[in-house]
C-alpha cells in the first residue's frame, strides 16, 4: 500500500504540471495524457515489485 501512495503521488504531480504547464489544450488531451501517464506509472510499479 506504501508503494501506491508513491506512485499514485507522482501520477498527480504529473498530471497537475500537465495541466498547468498547457492551459490551452483541449479537454481530450487531458485525458489522453492522464491515461498515459497512469499506464506509465503503471509499468514502473510494476517493475519495482
Amino acid at each position: 500500500m506504501k508503494q501506491f501512495n508513491k506512485t499514485w503521488f507522482v501520477w498527480l504531480i504529473l498530471v497537475t504540471i500537465w495541466n498547468f504547464g498547457f492551459p490551452d489544450v483541449k479537454p481530450i488531451f487531458d485525458v489522453l495524457v492522464a491515461v498515459a501517464l497512469s499506464v506509465l506509472i503503471y509499468q514502473i510499479n510494476k517493475r519495482i515489485k
